[in-house]
């Protein structure tokens, strides 16, 4: 049995951290965790020890996409955060027998520093954005190094990339954050045709995003909606209580009615009505034909799940024009976007006009099928990605006994 520390900063590598703990815990390791950026949700949920006092910041660990980000996490005091969590690490890390990063080229950077043995899953890059991966200075040298004993990618066209560049093996088995998807099965009542609503998970963005998704619901024809024809899901997030929801969206017009449930509830303006579900993320994925999409980790799991995506361009700080044309190109065709400046009246509308034609496609042509199932094991991989990379790291840990 190892102790083993947990090292990621951002809230999808907190996501993938948690559930890969808990595959190494099933392995037989003690398992602690040290996220970087945010309180490390995710962690407490999967029952992961954290070190250290969390804080959580808007920019939600995005500031370094824009000046402005930069600057806001200056006076909200990340960067000191930051070096704070970097010095906590380098005074215990001799208490544990490998360091696991999940992330990219901090806590790399961090981890070298540490001078303990270490496996890394570069879950942020991907040589999809622009054929050959350019790593960050100092990445590649740190993960040359022979405290590296393990390196794994997020989809094979990187691992082979790397494996050239770095001249060591690369490894890709599988996304950790995409077991829960393809191991369960979870479905909401059937219905003709559904559209699930992904806002994302960051506060106060996820509040931006929600209005701009609900001027996006506000286009779509009143019959399809009344008759039933198209149902609407909205996956939300537990820290958005009813009163705040309401609060948001009552100035737009919209009226919240409580659901049978208090993970339910109805947003409804006219002949226009959105089911809210909170704790159901799956559910959704699995139920929806098409996914109407301002997150990150989110995005990569219905394409996971071989399901259409088709992006809403926000204000950011992370669902910018720059950050979603990026992970068009991370993700692949099945992922569309309609042209138009974020926020745009003829851009909302050109977005509606695309989801009613994606709802369509989604059923008729077999081409688009094909290809979102070629593109989620190309991209994502199957299930049992945690596990896997558990094995190899116990395997690794037993051979340098």
């Amino acid at each position: 049995m190892s102790r083993l520390l947990l090292l990621s900063n951002g809230h999808g590598e907190d996501l993938s951290g948690a559930l890969l703990g808990q595959a190494l815990q099933c392995e037989g390791h003690v398992v602690d965790a040290l996220p970087l950026v945010g309180k490390g949700q995710p962690y407490r949920e999967a029952g992961i020890a954290l070190i250290g006092g969390t804080q959580e910041f808007s920019t939600g660990g995005l500031g370094y996409t824009s000046l402005r980000g930069r600057l806001t996490e200056l006076l909200q005091g990340q960067v000191v955060y930051l070096l704070r969590r970097l010095l906590r690490l380098l005074r215990i890390a001799n208490r544990y027998d490998q360091v696991v990063v999940i992330g990219d080229v901090i806590p790399v950077m961090a981890a070298w520093l540490s001078r303990r043995p270490v496996s890394t899953y570069l879950v942020a890059y991907s040589s999809h954005y622009e054929g050959r991966l350019r790593l960050p200075w100092p990445c590649a040298e740190c993960l040359r190094s022979p405290r590296f004993q393990a390196v794994f990618s997020r989809d094979q066209l990187s691992a082979d990339d790397l494996s050239s560049q770095l001249r060591k093996p690369v490894r890709f088995v599988g996304n950790p954050f995409m077991d829960p998807l393809l191991q369960e099965c979870q479905r909401l009542p059937k219905a003709r045709r559904r559209l699930g609503l992904l806002p994302g998970s960051r506060r106060p963005e996820l509040e931006q995003n929600l209005i701009l998704l609900l001027n996006v619901v506000e286009q779509l024809p009143s019959p399809l909606l009344s008759s039933g024809e198209l149902k609407l899901e909205l996956a939300l997030v537990s820290s958005m209580s009813d009163e705040a929801l309401s609060e948001l969206v009552g100035p737009l017009g919209w009226q919240l009615e409580a659901g049978a449930t208090a993970s339910t509830a109805m947003l409804r303006r006219d002949a226009h009505r959105v089911q809210v579900r909170r704790g159901a993320f799956a559910a959704v994925l699995h139920s929806s034909d098409l996914l109407l999409c301002m997150a990150g980790t989110a995005a990569e799991q219905a394409v996971g799940l071989a399901r259409p995506v088709l992006q809403l361009v926000g204000h950011g700080p992370q669902f910018t024009p720059g950050f979603a044309e990026a992970q068009r190109r991370l993700l692949g065709p099945t992922v569309f976007c309609a042209a138009g400046e974020a926020g745009a009246a003829s851009t909302l509308e050109r977005t509606a006009a695309m989801a009613l034609e994606l709802l369509e496609r989604s059923h008729h042509d077999h081409q688009l099928q094909h290809r979102c199932q070629q593109e989620a094991l190309n991209r994502l991989g199957t299930a049992g990605g945690g596990s896997r990379m558990a094995a190899s790291i116990s395997q690794l840990l037993r051979s340098s006994e």
